[in-house]
Parts: structure tokens; sequence; C-alpha cells
């Protein structure tokens, strides 16, 4: 999901499309391009993506990390993305391909989820809140465009149970969208500040570890209650990394966590 500025709106590839608005699309495999968009991709994993696959596949965060991804710093960024590292094949698909299909699907990445639909959110200072947007963008070898099936936004999120994913990563694009601006300082982007921040929002397992390992609960107070639920369950792990991010990079007070 990309943070998206109200001037770049109309540079954006595809066809946008606002509420109601419909677009034809289904895949399946009889069609003849079947899986081909599962090669060569740069597609971005966010951490709602990666709990559900290194869980999926029963491996630590840190495991997954170092199997499937690579961490790409790039020159305008102030944080790694995180993308899907492709098999070293001779069409360089996806790692989770098989002969049958994605070995993956029920907790397929939220991209894969919800191609061939791309989303953003509108940041705009006249604004409270982001605004999503979507466009419709498949691949020109895309043959699932020209398929009966009708569709708006809404219906295909309901029909490939997106809803979740869509909050986990919007959620995430609203602290992704707070390193605009270089936040490190002297120590840059490759400094422990920022090892650690990274730690929070994609290394669930090292991250509850350093929680309940290190001296962190007595630095900071938490209540019992979310104490209880961040020591098994990886999902309210996540947010509250990112509460933690906030409050750890940029001094945004929370009241999940108050320094001692």
């Amino acid at each position: 999901m990309k943070s998206v500025a109200q001037s770049d709106i109309e540079s954006l590839p595809g066809i946008r499309l606002n509420a109601g608005d419909t677009f034809r699309f289904r895949c399946h495999a009889d069609i003849a391009c079947f899986n081909r968009c599962c090669r060569n991709l740069k597609l971005f994993l966010y951490p709602y993506d990666v709990i559900r696959l290194k869980n999926a596949l029963g491996m630590t965060s840190n495991r997954f990390l170092d199997e499937h991804v690579d961490v790409v710093l790039r020159e305008e960024n102030f944080f790694p993305e995180v993308l899907l590292r492709m098999a070293d094949n001779e069409h360089r698909t996806c790692p989770f391909l098989s002969d049958a299909g994605c070995r993956v699907y029920p907790d397929r990445p939220d991209t894969c989820r919800f191609f061939p639909v791309e989303r953003g959110l509108l940041f705009d200072a006249h604004r409270h809140k982001p605004v999503p947007v979507h466009f419709f963008h498949p691949p020109d070898f895309c043959l699932g465009r020209h398929e009966d099936q009708e569709l708006t936004v809404a219906s295909w999120a309901q029909d490939q149970l997106a809803a979740t994913y869509d909050r986990m990563t919007t959620g995430w694009a609203q602290v992704k969208q707070l390193f605009q601006n270089d936040p490190w300082g002297a120590e840059g982007p490759g400094g422990q500040k920022a090892k650690m921040a990274f730690m929070a929002a994609y290394n669930i397992d090292a991250f509850r570890q350093f929680i309940f390992e290190s001296t962190f609960l007595k630095r900071f107070r938490v209540k019992p209650s979310r104490v209880r639920k961040i020591r098994t369950d990886d999902v309210a792990l996540m947010t509250f990394g990112w509460d933690w991010i906030k409050l750890f990079v940029f001094g945004t007070s929370s009241k999940t966590i108050r320094p001692r």
C-alpha cells in the first residue's frame, strides 16, 4: 500500500476506482495466463503478511526473514522495504508456487489478495484521516480482466476475505508515513535505533523476546491485561510494536506504553 499525494493521483497507472465503480475480473485454473502473475515479482510484504506466512509455514519470524525476504532501503526512504524473495529458477517464480497453485493460498500476502486492484492512502493536509484510493491495474498479459464477473472494490475484498488484511496494512501505512522525513539523525538508517524499529515491525518473535527477556517492562508501563495478550498473540504484539515505534522513534505519547 502506497502513500499518495494529491498531486500524484493523475499520474498513477491504472484506472481509478471510486466507490461503486465496477471492473471485470476472474482468475481460475482454466485461464491461459494462470499463475503467470506469480513470476518475477516485486512483491512488498507488510508486517501482517509476515505474521500470517511465518505461522502458516511453521517458522519463526527471524527464520522467515532470513530465508524468504530481501530488505531494501531505497534512497528516498528512511525505513526499509521488505520484498518477497523469488525462487532461483528460470522464471523467478514465487517461492510458494507449486504445480497445483499457491501453497500458502489461505495466508497469501495482501498484494496477492487484492490483485489486480492496487491500493494507496491519500494523505491530505485538509483531512484528519488519510483517504483510501484504488486503481484497477492488471498486467497486459492478464486475461482475467476479460471474464464476465463484475466486481466493486468492496465485493472483491469480501470475495478474497481481505478485510483484516486491509485494516492491518492501512494501520502499518500510517506508521510508515511518519518516516517521510529522516528520524535517525547522525546515527543513520543503519544504526541501532533503526534496527530496533525494524525488529518491532517485522521480526515479531525477536520483539517478543526483547520485551520479556530484557528490562523493557521495568522501563515502560504497560497494562497487565495487555502484557498477557502480547505474550501469545502475534497480531496484538504487532500493533503494540507500532505504538512503541511511534514513542521510541518519534516521541509520540501513547496510552498503551508509558515510560516509567
